[in-house]
């Protein structure tokens, strides 16, 4: 099918342009010209046909009796008379090939060196120019250069709709017919597969295919034997459809973007206008409640995360920097104290005191880790803890909540986001959108998809640590 859908497509797109080659399969397979012109409802036109016969009758008389002969000057006054009546009345017009007229008025004046092209086929078809120029000689340039510009004009036929005749549908009813087959045929196969689908979207299934039935715009068809041969494995078209979904995002992710990032700005604006965040910090019951999916206290739990992985495994890891930096300032104090200066020249002082000053920095260090370790694990400091941010939330609330530090701060988180929305979308205008589309599907193609860690079983361990 997919090879039928190719051969009907190339009827297709040879109708379409059959008409402006014509010219090109007249000169090179004039063959096709006789089996397509009734198709498309041309014919030979009366005046320019009527023409060539006399040009030819003229030949033959001028064989027959001569050039000079009275019989030739009659039919040569007629072809004259015939060549006037072509200018003004123009019969190459109804087949819009005026352009062609004027090449052979062009022509017939660069031949005899007149001006007017009514003159010039007077002079070209008169015994005296023949006689001085060679019969012969201007005959084979009439057969080679004018000839197959009149043979080229045509009448085409008119339907009672007012439109050009054209008998092409005779040629693709069959395709459609078996195109609409295949179609009905896929759709109750699609219905049985799916039971739950309508009719309708089984049909719409397949949705390309319906360019394949339309009497119209036939070039569509096009779609439907892209896709046909892609799935058919005859030809690749995965680099094609890749540039276009990269085209196609890349013109409406700058759009997009900015109307996400707009509105969620917006809304925040108009959050602080309503007064969210004062009764957020109050405490107080909104208007929405907050909705918990997990019965956790998640920025509860991230602090206390941070406050254990620090406690439990940076802390050791830099435990001698932390002596070093402390045994340093130790001596440097030492230093500082005159009668320890004057107690230096003594010998043994000097390691008497580095030894003072490794044993007092690793005291305090020691010292302070266990301080912090308890606090930790204390259940009471915890708790006092708890207190303080408590108070420290409930004190921080109520002063917010006085009309000039609310008014002020709404003011001024307002005009920040402003301000940030103007800039960041003015920003997002100017990055090369494209850019970004190829950088992520280069992500999509190189970095593997790595499983996700869930949050619930990485805090038992850290805090069973």
């Amino acid at each position: 099918m997919a090879i039928v859908a190719t051969v009907n497509l190339c009827l297709v797109l040879f109708n379409l342009t059959y008409v402006p080659w014509r010219d090109f399969y007249l000169r090179r397979m004039p063959e096709i010209t006789q089996i397509y012109d009734p198709i498309k409802g041309i014919e030979p036109n009366r005046e320019t046909n009527n023409y060539l016969q006399k040009v030819k009758a003229l030949e033959e008389q001028v064989s027959q009796t001569g050039l000079t002969s009275p019989e030739v000057k009659t039919q040569l006054e007629e072809i004259s008379r015939l060549s006037r009546d072509t200018i003004d009345g123009n019969p190459f017009a109804a087949a819009d090939k005026s352009g062609t007229l004027e090449k052979i008025k062009n022509r017939i004046r660069d031949r005899t060196n007149q001006e007017s092209a009514k003159v010039a086929f007077a002079t070209f078809w008169s015994q005296d120019y023949l006689s001085q120029k060679g019969w012969l000689q201007e005959i084979n340039f009439f057969n080679q250069k004018i000839k197959p510009l009149i043979a080229t004009n045509y009448y085409r036929k008119i339907g009672e709709n007012g439109e050009f005749i054209d008998y092409f549908w005779l040629i693709d009813l069959p395709f459609v017919l078996l195109f609409g087959i295949e179609l009905l045929a896929r759709s109750f196969y699609i219905q049985r597969r799916h039971p739950s689908m309508s009719w309708l979207n089984a049909v719409l299934w397949r949705w390309y295919d319906l360019f394949l039935l339309l009497p119209f715009w036939r070039w569509l068809r096009i779609v439907p034997v892209l896709v046909r041969l892609d799935q058919a494995h005859l030809v690749n078209l995965q680099p094609l459809r890749r540039q276009v979904n990269q085209a196609f995002v890349a013109n409406f992710a700058e759009e997009l973007t900015e109307i996400v990032v707009v509105r969620v700005i917006n809304q925040i604006q108009g959050s602080i206008q309503r007064g969210d965040i004062t009764r957020w910090l109050s405490q107080q019951q909104n208007l929405r409640p907050y909705i918990d999916i997990n019965n956790v206290n998640e920025l509860e739990a991230i602090a206390g995360i941070f406050v254990q992985t620090v406690v439990y495994q940076v802390l050791p890891q830099i435990q001698p920097e932390i002596v070093a930096l402390l045994r340093h300032n130790i001596a440097t104090v030492f230093h500082q104290v005159p009668v320890y200066r004057n107690l230096q020249n003594l010998p043994g002082i000097g390691e008497v005191q580095t030894q003072l000053s490794e044993q007092l920095a690793t005291q305090i260090t020691t010292n302070l880790y266990n301080a912090i370790v308890s606090a930790v694990e204390d259940p009471v400091g915890a708790k006092l803890s708890s207190q303080l941010m408590q108070h420290f939330s409930e004190a921080l609330g109520a002063e917010v909540q006085k009309k000039h530090v609310l008014s002020e701060l709404q003011s001024l988180l307002s005009d920040f986001l402003e301000e940030v929305k103007i800039n960041y979308v003015q920003r997002l205008s100017e990055e090369d959108i494209e850019q970004i589309v190829e950088q992520t599907r280069q992500l999509r193609e190189k970095v593997p998809v790595q499983p996700s860690m869930d949050k619930s079983a990485a805090l038992p361990e850290i805090r069973e640590r």
